[in-house]
């Protein structure tokens, strides 16, 4: 057997389909969840994952705004951006930001667990995050995914 003849096949668009997933994030810890939705948008969890190609499958998050933290985080935990002019830093608790936008939250922890570059600002449109559990993704057939099977 000849071990320098093996060669590591790279997939093609060909070779994987992307499909839609639909997770319920109702009484979920945040972070837990937030890694298995990066991992499944990135294709970590297929056979033929490749770095460096956009595998990975659509999910639909519903119910956001029933999303748990543990700790004293819905005290303690602050967003914090700046915009660029003097006086600009802007702090917002996470109790506000649940209030103003429940969507946010996941988008913010999802995007900060994928590449900082074009392939993670790709991979990110792959996440779809509804409040409440209607969503407009109906004709594409999500299939229903415990996190407790991955």
């Amino acid at each position: 057997m000849n071990f320098l003849s093996f060669k590591t096949i790279s997939v093609k668009k060909r070779f994987y389909e992307k499909s839609w997933i639909i997770i319920d994030a109702k009484n979920q810890i945040l972070g837990r969840l937030s890694t298995k939705i990066a991992c499944i948008i990135m294709g970590k969890h297929k056979p033929f994952f490749s770095p460096h190609i956009n595998c990975g499958d659509h999910v639909i998050v519903i119910n956001s705004n029933k999303i748990k933290l543990t700790g004293k985080k819905w005290k303690d935990k602050k967003y914090i951006h700046y915009t660029g002019y003097p006086g600009g830093q802007k702090i917002i608790s996470i109790q506000n930001l649940l209030n103003k936008d429940s969507r946010s939250i996941i988008y913010k922890s999802v995007k900060g667990m994928l590449p900082k570059n074009r392939l993670g600002r790709l991979i990110f449109k792959n996440l779809h995050v509804y409040p409440k559990s209607e969503h407009k993704h109906k004709a594409q057939k999500p299939i229903s995914l415990k996190l407790k099977n991955l």
